[in-house]
C-alpha cells in the first residue's frame, strides 16, 4: 500500500471517528470490495458474507475512534475486523441447530397435495368415472363397492344374492375392461 493511500485511509477513518458520513461513504467505496472478498472467502456463502460486511462497517463506525495510526496499514485494521467478524459468524453457524424453532413448522411437509398433484388426481378421478360409466350397472356398482367403499367380496355376494365366485368373475372382467378403458 502506498503512503498516499495509507494517509488517505487514515484520514477517512479519523473523520469517521468524528461522525463524518461522507468520509464513511468514501471509506466504504474504497475498501468494501476487499473486505467483502475476505468475508466471502471465510464464509463461502454470498448472502451471509454481505450481511457480515454490513456488520463490519457498523463496527468500523462504532470503533473508528479507537483506531490508532501507528505506522501499520489501516487496511490491516479493517481486514482484521472483517476476518474476525466472519470467523465469529462461521462459529455461530456451526453451533446453532440445523433449523431454528420458529422455522420448524415451515419444515414440516404439508399434508395437502401440491397443485400439480391435485390436478392430476382430478383428471384421473374424472377418467375413472367415465370408464366406470361404460360398465353395466351391476358390475360398476360391484367395482365401486369393493374398491372404493371397501366392501368385502363375501358382503357384496350376500348383498347381491349371488355366489361369491360370480362376484369375483364380475370384478375380474370389470377390472380388465377398466384397464382397457384407462389405457386408451
Amino acid at each position: 500500500m502506498t503512503d498516499a493511500r495509507r494517509t488517505e485511509l487514515e484520514g477517512l477513518i479519523s473523520r469517521v471517528a468524528l461522525g463524518d458520513r461522507d468520509a464513511f461513504d468514501a471509506l466504504y467505496d474504497a475498501t468494501s470490495a476487499k473486505l467483502h472478498a475476505i468475508c466471502l472467502s471465510v464464509l463461502k456463502d454470498r448472502p451471509e458474507a454481505e450481511e457480515t460486511l454490513q456488520e463490519v462497517y457498523i463496527r468500523v463506525w462504532q470503533s473508528a475512534a479507537r483506531y490508532a495510526s501507528n505506522g501499520l496499514s489501516p487496511m490491516t485494521w479493517l481486514i482484521t475486523i472483517a476476518r474476525n467478524r466472519a470467523i465469529d459468524r462461521l462459529r455461530a453457524r456451526a453451533s446453532r441447530p440445523a433449523t431454528a424453532p420458529e422455522d420448524a413448522a415451515a419444515a414440516v411437509p404439508s399434508e395437502e397435495p401440491s397443485p400439480e398433484s391435485a390436478t392430476i388426481m382430478a383428471q384421473e378421478r374424472r377418467m375413472l368415472h367415465e370408464c366406470l360409466s361404460q360398465l353395466a350397472g351391476p358390475q360398476a356398482g360391484a367395482v365401486r363397492a369393493v374398491y372404493l367403499e371397501g366392501v368385502t367380496y363375501a358382503d357384496l355376494a350376500e348383498r347381491e344374492g349371488l355366489p361369491i365366485n360370480t362376484v369375483r368373475s364380475w370384478l375380474r372382467r370389470s377390472l380388465l375392461r377398466l384397464k382397457d378403458c384407462v389405457t386408451q
